[in-house]
């Protein structure tokens, strides 16, 4: 069955409307000062997980033609962010805010202004 452009439009701007507030939430923050607020962890995990969430409803055409994202990785990550949450470093979540998302974040204007 073909996808859905509509819909893949959606998918693709709620990815970047995560990934633009998870960056707002820890906009000059330091490690440390991000690690040590909690909410501001929870607030940019949460963000993750429905990244991770909307990963997973993309086409496997538009994956394909980005292979430098880790995209079984990142719908993984939701796992671990909903049922394994005693194990979300905050170490982790920072090295995917500062070097994944940025990368996903070009993949994903990308995609947008292609459409």
């Amino acid at each position: 069955m073909p996808s859905n452009p509509e819909a893949i439009r959606r998918w693709l701007n709620d990815i970047q409307h995560h990934i633009v507030m998870a960056e707002s939430f820890v906009a000059g923050l330091s490690y440390e000062a991000f690690r040590d607020d909690n909410m501001r962890l929870y607030a940019v995990t949460r963000c993750l997980e429905i990244i991770s969430e909307v990963s997973r409803r993309l086409p496997d055409e538009l994956k394909a033609r980005h292979p430098s994202i880790e995209w079984r990785e990142m719908a993984a990550a939701g796992n671990i962010y909903r049922h394994e949450y005693e194990d979300v470093a905050a170490r982790r979540v920072w090295r995917t805010l500062t070097v994944s998302l940025p990368l996903l974040r070009v993949v994903i204007e990308g995609e947008l202004s292609s459409k």
